[in-house]
Order: structure tokens, then C-alpha cells, then sequence
């Protein structure tokens, strides 16, 4: 799927402010807690990098970009974590339509501290790969390799959610959203669900985490699973073999 996603919608430490950059957040946080999953690297990297460097690889930037391709950047260019690279917008918003949208900000391939080197910063993938439909299979990637990235239709309604499974009701489509997926379970009324992480702020949702029905392709989410497994590359680790045996 190469469709350009990024509501304009925000959250500081998950924090899209004004800028569509939902498509690099949801790749950018699971490729850093893969990393912890991984190698017990405890690291924040850059959704900056991503927004402003990958360019026209990736998509438009603020304007929406591609999940898959953002991933695929991590082979090719990797990417420099959130203390080289900060996150350019600290205002923010916490609504979808957030308005004025920001140009996305120019690429300086320079960390903002002097101490770091942006080229020891990066932090590379080794693959990058979508994920079957099969809700089973989905989980099964989750369990094994860490959470994943998934694009799903937002409605109006969802804009409000609170609590409980999510399921689109009523309100117009609003556009595409990229998020992170980190697991699954069944309610106490027998409802299966996804669990997920938002890119907005916490006051959104369940504290910026919501729940969706799985099983039945709610919002397309199953239709659009996307991930990778992170590199030992600039790393002073080796990579585990196993970590290659991916089933898709």
C-alpha cells in the first residue's frame, strides 16, 4: 500500500502537532520499542528525521506519507534518535483538522547537540514487510517481533472515542490515520479487540490508547499492517539469527 496518509492532529511525546506526520510516528515508535524488544535499547528516535529527510521517497511530509515507505527508509538511510533530531512543533493541537498546518521542516542532517554525530545517531532496519490480513497472523508478528504499524479509515466518531471497542457508527470520513498496534484481547462482554496507541494527546481516548474490533477488518485496519525488524548495524551487538525468521 503506497497511500499517503497524516491527519493533522497532535501530541508532544506522541505528538503530531501541526503537521500530518502520523504515517512516521506509528513507524517511528515501533521501530524504537523493537529495538527494546531486540536489544534492550531503551531509545526515542526521530520522527523528525523521517518527515523532513526521507523527502519525496516517503511522500509529502506534513502533507501525508506512505507507512511501508517509511520503514523502507530505515534500510536505507536509518534513522537518528529524538536528542539528535528533536520533534520540530511544540504547540500542538488535540483535535483532527488541526489548523494552521505547518510546511514540513528542512532536512539538516546535524544533531542539535554538539556532542552527537548525526551519522553514530542512526539507527538502520533490516527489512521492512507487510503483514497478512489474517488477524492471527497479525498476532503472531505482534507476540514474536513487537508492535506494528497499521492505517485504518477515520470517521467522525472516532474523533470522540472515550472508552470501550471502538466501531464506527456514524460521521463522515475524515481521512487516513497510521497508528501503533501493541496487542489484542476480548472484553468482559465477549467483544474481541485491538489494542492501540494514538498519536494524539492523552486526553484523547483512554489515555491516548483506544481500542478497536478485530477479526472483522474495522476501519480497513486489518488491511494495512506494516513493519520491520531493527539492525544491529551501529550497534554494539550482534544480530541474532532468529530475529530473521519473520512469518508473514
Amino acid at each position: 500500500m503506497h497511500e499517503q496518509l497524516g491527519l493533522n492532529v497532535a501530541q508532544l511525546e506522541e505528538f503530531l502537532g501541526h503537521c500530518g506526520s502520523c504515517w512516521a510516528f506509528g513507524a517511528v515508535e515501533s521501530l524504537s520499542d523493537r529495538f527494546c524488544i531486540h536489544y534492550g535499547l531503551n531509545i526515542s528516535l526521530s520522527v523528525n528525521d523521517v518527515i523532513a529527510c526521507c523527502g519525496f521517497s516517503c511522500g509529502n511530509g506534513c502533507d501525508g506519507g506512505s507507512p511501508i515507505r517509511a520503514w523502507h527508509y530505515f534500510i536505507r538511510k536509518g534513522v537518528v534518535s529524538e536528542k539528535c533530531d528533536p520533534y520540530f512543533d511544540n504547540i500542538g493541537c488535540s483535535h483532527p483538522g488541526c489548523e494552521p498546518t505547518y510546511p514540513t521542516p528542512q532536512c539538516n542532517r546535524k544533531c542539535v547537540k554538539e556532542n552527537l554525530l548525526w551519522s553514530k545517531s542512526k539507527h538502520f532496519g533490516v527489512n521492512a514487510y507487510m503483514i497478512s490480513s489474517d488477524p492471527y497472523r497479525i498476532m503472531t508478528e505482534v507476540y514474536k517481533n513487537g508492535p506494528v504499524e497499521v492505517a485504518l479509515n477515520v470517521y467522525e466518531d472516532f474523533a470522540h472515542y472515550k472508552s470501550g471497542v471502538y466501531k464506527h457508527v456514524t460521521g463522515e470520513y475524515i481521512g487516513g490515520h497510521a497508528v501503533k498496534l501493541i496487542g489484542w484481547g476480548t472484553s468482559e462482554e465477549g467483544e474481541d479487540y485491538w489494542l492501540l496507541v494514538n498519536s494524539w494527546n492523552k486526553g484523547w481516548g483512554d489515555d491516548g490508547y483506544f481500542k478497536i474490533r478485530r477479526g472483522t477488518n474495522e476501519c480497513d485496519i486489518e488491511s494495512n499492517v506494516v513493519a520491520g525488524l531493527p539492525s544491529a548495524r551501529n550497534l554494539n551487538v550482534e544480530l541474532d539469527d532468529d530475529f530473521l525468521n519473520v512469518s508473514m
